[in-house]
């Protein structure tokens, strides 16, 4: 694999992870704000592995594969622990159902079209929904009341529309990913995907 710059960071981003799910374990507002702190650090290193890959032509092969990859891992281990956390209120596991069912289906329908040929780039849907996740899900990790602002409400109404962008990117990913898989359509590849 080449260490690049931009590799390094996502690799950083994937070892933030089990860090992520360790604090998770603990409830009180040292560990609320130490996860939140940890998940903006990823945060940061996804913008930035992105910012030095196209503007300083150093992206890779790898990169592409890892750096999708990396920001599954952190999304999912933090909404499936901020589910499973005994402290009230919670997000709830139905709303983890969704997202994670969305990537795991969307994923194997990337495979299915990387196996036939077809390469399906991101598109801005998936960007607007990955943005609205980190911001939800920062929300949802401070938990408690700072400044007369409820982080945890205001996180869970964030993610209710992250979810509702991640259901429609995924419907409107499986109909173009289907359209292009489908024999007559190959001749005219349709190009819009999401992440």
């Amino acid at each position: 694999m080449t260490l690049t710059t931009p590799n390094v960071l996502t690799l950083i981003r994937i070892g933030t992870v089990p860090v992520l799910v360790v604090l998770l374990l603990f409830t009180g507002r040292a560990a609320s704000a130490g996860a939140a702190a940890v998940f903006f650090a990823a945060t940061v290193t996804d913008f930035l592995d992105c910012y030095i890959a196209r503007n300083y032509d150093s992206g890779s092969t790898v990169g592409k594969f890892l750096d999708p990859l990396a920001d599954k891992l952190v999304v999912t281990a933090v909404l499936i622990m901020l589910a499973g956390m005994p402290r009230t209120p919670r997000v709830p596991p139905w709303m983890v159902v969704v997202f994670v069912s969305r990537e795991v289906l969307v994923t194997g329908l990337r495979a299915v079209a990387a196996a036939e040929g077809w390469i399906i780039a991101a598109e801005e849907l998936g960007k607007y929904k990955m943005v609205l996740q980190a911001i939800a899900l920062q929300g949802l990790l401070i938990h408690y009341i700072y400044f007369d602002i409820d982080f945890f409400a205001a996180g869970l109404f964030i993610l209710w529309i992250a979810m509702v962008i991640s259901v429609w990117s995924g419907v409107d990913y499986f109909i173009k990913g289907f359209q292009l898989l489908t024999p007559r359509e190959r001749s005219q590849p349709i190009k819009r995907a999401v992440s």
